[in-house]
């Protein structure tokens, strides 16, 4: 524990000798950072090391707003929330999960009043629909020009194989050499004694 300013004495001269005494001690030379430069900061972010801290600790900023903000934003967010859940009762659950926190925050509001509406189930089930039904039209379409150009790649190499079998009689196809120069080195090897 650190001890207490002695009385007449200034707390800039007792901080400066706490520090003194305790790089005489040796109590900063194993440090972390020690012999590197500060990270930089953004002129005028005075609370930048608050989202270097969340980061650090793996919160979201969102979690520094305000209840009524942080509803707001949610409202807003939900078709990026609902965009991998795959059935309507679960859209409807988490429509009512958020209603239902919307419902205990106006009961008792807190914070700044800010007004905030109830998400209408029907109409968030609806751009869910849209949506999804946009999207696995999309996925559809991926699928389908994949397997074109499996297709075209399979009917490509087809062709190719196709090419080199009838090159093979050719008498002007590399083929057809090499197959000659084959023979005649493995007749060269049962001449030899």
């Amino acid at each position: 524990m650190a001890e207490r300013k002695p009385p007449g004495m200034g707390f800039e001269s007792w901080i400066d000798k706490q520090i003194r005494e305790a790089e005489a001690r040796g109590e900063f030379d194993d440090l972390p950072l020690a012999g590197k430069p500060l990270p930089p900061r953004r002129p005028g972010d005075e609370y930048g090391w608050i989202r270097e801290k969340l980061a650090r600790e793996g919160e979201s900023i969102d979690s520094l707003l305000p209840t009524p903000l942080r509803l707001r934003k949610e409202i807003h967010q939900l078709p990026e929330t609902l965009r991998d859940v795959q059935s309507e009762q679960a859209v409807r659950a988490v429509v009512d999960e958020l209603n239902e926190r919307i419902k205990e925050w106006l009961r008792a509001p807190s914070g700044p009043n800010i007004p905030v509406a109830l998400a209408d189930p029907d109409t968030v089930v609806a751009q869910w629909r849209t949506a999804r039904a946009e999207r696995l039209a999309a996925e559809q379409q991926v699928r389908a020009e994949r397997a074109a150009a499996a297709e075209r790649a399979a009917a490509e190499a087809r062709a190719a194989a196709e090419e080199a079998r009838r090159n093979r009689g050719n008498p002007l196809s590399p083929y057809t050499w090499l197959n000659w120069w084959r023979r005649q080195l493995g007749r060269r090897a049962d001449r030899t004694p």
